[in-house]
């Protein structure tokens, strides 16, 4: 009897393994940008950690809108609303503002990129020569369509992070340009 019972118990793992291993939904993804700029790291740390100005150095963003209310927990927080210049917003939370560590975390509460549960954070450290500055933008996030395949054109990986890849390589970019421009 123990070895019938034996069989089966193994019979069911064998079939309950690919089952559970293709119902698991989404894989999270990670975006991870890095670059060097030719500015004191205080300088640049300025300019990343100021929530309400990031349409003074992102090219894609035409306008922030800055607020303090209370969160879902009723505690007060900095929320912003992006307004991309070619249509479309996000509204964010700023999560947290680390002066020691020169490091930024904020999540996206709503918007109209192709991602969910995104939470991101912007670290300014000194770079390999003096006066330079490594900025390094990392995001995490879930393609749009939770549920498993088919997945919907535009809400599937490959678009969520070629929308984060955009925004983040143009961002850190054109961060270098207006760092490096106001000496």
């Amino acid at each position: 009897m123990k070895k019938i019972l034996s069989l089966i118990a193994l019979g069911l793992s064998i079939n309950l393994v690919p089952f559970s291993a293709s119902a698991h939904g989404p894989s999270p993804q990670k975006v991870e940008k890095s670059i060097t700029i030719k500015a004191d790291p205080a300088k640049v740390w300025a300019i990343v950690k100021d929530f309400g100005n990031i349409h003074s150095w992102h090219p894609g963003v035409a306008s922030t809108k800055l607020e303090q209310k209370k969160d879902d927990n009723g505690d007060m927080a900095t929320f912003r609303t992006l307004t991309f210049k070619d249509g479309g917003n996000v509204y964010e939370k700023l999560r947290s503002t680390d002066d020691a560590a020169m490091k930024v975390k904020y999540e996206i509460v709503t918007g109209t990129l192709p991602l969910t549960d995104y939470n991101a954070s912007i670290t300014v450290t000194k770079g390999e020569n003096s006066g330079e500055s490594t900025v390094t933008w990392v995001g995490r996030f879930y393609r749009l369509y939770k549920l498993n395949p088919p997945i919907p054109a535009g809400q599937d990986d490959e678009t969520a992070i070629k929308a984060i890849t955009g925004i983040f390589d143009s961002g850190l970019a054109n961060l270098k340009k207006v760092a490096e421009d106001s000496k």
